[in-house]
């Protein structure tokens, strides 16, 4: 015997399906019932035909006294109402009615497809600015939010499917989205900084606010995908006591903050130029210099000479010629003020020589044309010691390297000009070095 045992007799097979073209929920109601017919809408026949189409998902309701049970089908599905796609009924509804028919059961239909589009709008309410909160600026927001139903395990558990109403779920929708506009455009100032007079232009910034914040909340409260969410515009009453105290005062503190700015700018304008005159200053003093050098060293010499007969005539003063305690002249003072005198005549009289020089001499008057010498020329080597380039030395370091047997003739050496590592022994210029210990020969007749 089947589980359900033979159909009684009576009444036609049910052709459970959703015609509708735009919905949201829909329950279905067996041909010929009407609506408040408890025994007869919710009576399914064994062996009906069942229909999903696909983004659509079908879910048997049983009451029973030990509570609710439902059964889930997701489209597309096209079958025959039977305990393979309806599990529950074989332990609820076949025990139960021991297999009669029709059973009861409510089938709602869940469009996971059809997306709604809520249009929504915050009235006018005070907006403040931190900074200023004695003046409220009476702001409106509006916009509107698109959403479907992805889990709708979840949009059953906490609305349910009897009596649901498209519309009033809507306004629900529609009023939760107000509130929570509401709460972030009123905390944005603060939280973001944006000034309350300009917060029209930061309509991109609230809208990324206002969407991450409100698709959380109606994904938590209501079930449903938030998919889009639009600020459409923010609009500020500029007829308004608030706004027009509010813009006076922000336009002072703008006012005052430019001209701060702009003072600080010609401040460092003004520093800036006097560093570069006196760097251009210097720059050209310097010049005038090396293009005189003759005419500032004599003078330089003069102011040195200048000084140090001053010093001379202090010496006095200093007690070279004051007699001692115990009345005898002092001899250490006298000796100072006498070479001090010394250097000073040397001084002026290689002053005046360089100037008569150049009196007669004009063609040697400026000493930037005299040749200058070329730097005397050294001698540096590298020394190759263990395997590893020591150096640069001079001929006097290189010499106590020979006393100290690290440098020998077979040692390796290098300096700049050589193309490869040659033996000390084999440079002339180094013979000097390993002939500083050699000992003198004995002097004859001696």
């Amino acid at each position: 015997m089947a589980l359900f045992g033979k159909p009684k007799a009576g009444g036609f097979m049910d052709e459970i399906r959703c015609d509708e073209q735009s919905f949201l929920i829909w329950k279905w109601r067996p041909n010929g019932a009407s609506l408040g017919n408890n025994n007869r809408e919710n009576a399914i026949r064994w062996g009906s035909s069942l229909r999903v189409r696909e983004g659509e998902v079908a879910v048997f309701v049983y009451s029973t006294k030990d509570g609710t049970y439902q059964d889930f089908i997701e489209g597309p599905c096209d079958t025959i109402v039977e305990t393979e796609n309806l599990p529950v009924i074989a332990s609820v509804i076949g025990l139960a009615y021991q297999g009669g028919t029709p059973f009861p059961a409510e089938v709602y239909y869940i469009n996971l497809a059809r997306v709604i589009q809520v249009p929504f709008g915050v009235p006018y309410f005070d907006l403040f600015d931190p900074r200023f909160l004695d003046f409220g600026v009476p702001t409106a927001v509006r916009g509107k939010i698109t959403f479907n139903i992805a889990d709708y395990r979840e949009f059953i558990t906490l609305h349910g499917l009897r009596n649901f109403d498209l519309s009033a779920f809507q306004s629900q929708i529609k009023d939760a989205v107000t509130r929570y506009v509401k709460s972030v455009v009123a905390n944005a100032p603060a939280e973001k900084n944006i000034p309350v007079a300009q917060i029209e232009r930061y309509i991109s910034d609230i809208n990324d606010l206002v969407e991450r914040d409100v698709k959380d909340r109606l994904e938590r409260d209501f079930g449903v995908n938030v998919t889009a969410l639009d600020v459409n515009a923010i609009d500020i009453d500029k007829s308004s006591e608030g706004y027009k105290q509010l813009n006076a005062v922000t336009k002072d503190l703008a006012t005052e903050r430019l001209q701060t700015q702009q003072r600080i700018d010609l401040e460092n304008l003004e520093e800036t130029m006097r560093i570069q005159r006196e760097e251009a200053q210097y720059a050209q003093h310097k010049k005038t210099q090396m293009e005189n050098f003759a005419a500032y060293q004599v003078e330089a010499q003069t102011t040195v000479g200048v000084a140090g007969a001053e010093a001379l005539g202090q010496m006095g003063l200093n007690g070279a010629t004051e007699v001692s305690g115990n009345g005898a002249m002092n001899p250490a003072a006298m000796m100072t003020g006498m070479a001090m005198g010394g250097a000073i005549g040397q001084n002026l009289a290689g002053t005046m020589t360089g100037m008569m020089q150049g009196i007669n001499n004009p063609q040697n008057a400026t000493p930037s044309s005299a040749p200058t010498p070329p730097p005397i020329p050294t001698v540096a080597y590298h020394v190759a010691v263990d395997g590893k380039a020591e150096g640069p030395y001079n001929l006097d370091q290189l010499k106590n390297l020979v006393l100290t047997g690290k440098l020998t003739a077979e040692t390796l050496v290098w300096k700049q000009g050589m193309q490869e590592w040659e033996k000390a022994g084999d440079q002339q210029d180094l013979a000097s070095v390993f002939n500083a210990g050699a000992v003198p020969p004995p002097i004859s007749g001696m």
